[in-house]
């Protein structure tokens, strides 16, 4: 009876959602189904969620506590962290806590915009009363995503700005002792990878603003650390989200992937 073999990593492997509306979408939670797949492999794999519309200050508290959880469950002392979006913004805030900073193995960021999304700044600088009405939808769907704390979208959608995050984020401010890294994508406009309809507006107005991107975030925004590679998928079927059969990136694939990198790191 031929079964998949077991690969398991030395460190649990924890995977942290972005920001927004695609935290609704997901049955069992954002990446929940790749955390299981992991677990099938062996690996300790985790996908907890916190408030998809908050600023990253508080977003990397409410990591940290679902952190020591993993910790403790484990009996494990460092973790391998996969920021998927935003999610990689909060690992890099929760980094620099000196009482983190140590009992982090790997940070590997997934679309992250460490250069800021020009999307905030489309949305921002609309007219007050699109802007409002845009934000008001964001608040909604934030209470409906997460019941444990109020939504603040305006306040997190300031910090993805490129300016706000340029300064609060450096490019080269990297976590000493950890494998850091990050995948970016593309799809949409400019590429032969089909998108996600929802997002085909986005993309079309990022595309204008920043060139290639996956409909949330430009690909040149993805990059820090080491440059693993391109993810010819859109931002929503980066986390699962399979819209169309005909697509061929896997997420199940890219993240058991991940985890055979991690092992041959004896991570």
């Amino acid at each position: 009876m031929p079964q998949p073999p077991l690969c398991p990593t030395r460190y649990p492997v924890v995977l942290l959602h972005g920001f927004g509306a695609l935290a609704n979408l997901m049955q069992g939670g954002v990446l929940h189904a790749e955390a299981m797949h992991l677990r099938g492999r062996g690996v300790w794999a985790y996908a907890p969620h916190v408030n998809p519309y908050d600023t990253v200050e508080v977003r990397a508290e409410a990591w940290a506590e679902r952190l020591t959880r993993v910790l403790a469950e484990t009996g494990a002392d460092r973790v391998n962290l996969v920021g998927f979006s935003t999610g990689g913004l909060d690992a890099r805030w929760l980094a620099r806590d000196p009482v983190w900073a140590d009992r982090i193995a790997s940070l590997v960021t997934v679309s992250t915009p460490h250069r800021g999304s020009d999307l905030a700044t489309f949305v921002l600088d609309r007219p007050e009363r699109l802007r409002d009405w845009a934000i008001a939808l964001m608040d909604f769907v934030g209470r409906a995503a997460y019941e444990g704390a109020p939504p603040h979208a305006e306040a997190a959608l300031r910090e993805l700005t490129p300016d706000a995050t340029a300064s609060v984020f450096p490019e080269e401010d990297l976590l000493p002792g950890a494998w850091c890294a990050s995948y970016a994508g593309r799809a949409g406009k400019g590429t032969d990878t089909p998108m996600y309809p929802p997002l085909v507006l986005p993309n079309r107005i990022l595309y204008g603003m920043a060139g290639l991107n996956d409909g949330i975030v430009p690909t040149d925004s993805a990059w820090w650390g080491e440059r693993l590679g391109v993810l010819d998928a859109d931002h929503a079927r980066q986390i699962g989200l399979r819209w169309t059969p005909s697509a061929t990136y896997d997420a199940m694939a890219f993240f058991e992937a991940h985890c055979d990198a991690l092992r041959s790191r004896g991570l």
